[in-house]
């Protein structure tokens, strides 16, 4: 009998997490050869839940894994905040090399021993930007402005600096809270931006780019060892195809969204380079005291990546 695997997440079908789950799940059958199956639910919040209630629901065993934010684990694991960093890590390219090399499989071992999870994956969580019902063109736009972030005190520190009133939602709650007015502003990736029907009231997105969200595949440690042998080379290879898969989803997914907002009629902003910088220079208090909870080796690490890529971009 074929090992069944709960898999669950929080997006609708059309979503770059769903479209890349069912690859996933695909590919776990072909190189298990059926003996194990991916049992996926495409979207828990349709049952109640909150997009948060994935760690708890794997680590209770109502599923075996899930794909979930970094953001929401960071509490528990610091150093899963080095790509929570707002306006820190420059482009995609580099972004997929380090989750890729040393600080990916170091981050890995970290939440290995402070949780009961294993993290096989990293997929891409979508670039994201500012989207509000006011242009945001200057620091000054930011002042005052209630601005709904994800569930993370590192994310709303760093936006208090710029001006904003960070209040921390539940993606499940964005919608509502855009539409009653509860925030005049958002930030998001533009996939989520226009899946969740933001641009009906957000009419503007300045396209900051102050962070590539990161979405870990976590399972459940002791459902993994179960697993037996086969079943975790078939897992790992999976894994391998999917996030390939994902990843690039994710960046044609961006293009997509970026046209269809922009056909809405919804004004898409671009900062100047002189705003932008006043942007890091206001964000960089916030991010040093986010940067005091991680292991120094690996700032260093982080820091010479970082370095290489302004040098070879200069």
């Amino acid at each position: 009998m074929a090992t069944q695997i709960k898999f669950g997440g929080y997006q609708g079908e059309n979503s770059v997490h769903t479209r890349a789950s069912r690859i996933f799940a695909a590919a776990l059958d072909k190189y298990s050869q059926g003996a194990a199956q991916l049992a996926f639910e495409p979207d828990i919040t349709l049952r109640g839940h909150k997009a948060a209630d994935l760690l708890a629901m794997t680590e209770k065993g109502e599923l075996d894994g899930c794909y979930v934010p970094t953001s929401y684990l960071a509490g528990r694991v610091p150093e899963l905040a080095l790509f929570e960093q707002l306006f820190v890590v420059p482009d995609r390219r580099r972004a997929y090399a380090i989750l890729d090399g040393v600080i990916g499989e170091r981050l890995k071992r970290k939440v290995a021993y402070r949780t009961d999870f294993k993290l096989l994956g990293y997929w891409d969580n979508g670039l994201r930007h500012v989207s509000s019902t006011n242009p945001i063109r200057t620091l000054a736009d930011c002042m005052g402005v209630a601005i709904r972030t994800a569930p993370n005190e590192d994310h709303a520190r760093a936006f208090a600096a710029l001006g904003f009133v960070p209040k921390m939602i539940d993606v499940r709650d964005l919608p509502e809270a855009v539409a009653s007015g509860v925030v005049d502003a958002q930030e998001n990736s533009l996939t989520n931006t226009l899946n969740l029907g933001i641009n009906r009231v957000h009419r503007h997105v300045t396209l900051t780019r102050h962070l590539l969200g990161v979405t870990a595949l976590v399972f459940n440690t002791d459902v993994v060892k179960r697993w037996g042998e086969r079943v975790q080379m078939a897992m790992a290879a999976a894994v391998e195809v999917a996030t390939a898969a994902q990843r690039k989803l994710a960046r044609e997914e961006d293009s997509a969204c970026a046209a269809a907002l922009a056909a809405d009629g919804v004004e898409m902003i671009e900062l100047s380079e002189a705003v932008r910088a006043e942007f890091v220079a206001a964000t960089r208090p916030a991010i040093m005291e986010t940067r005091k909870r991680f292991d120094s080796d690996l700032l260093k690490i982080l820091d010479t990546d970082l370095s290489h890529v302004l040098a070879t971009h200069a």
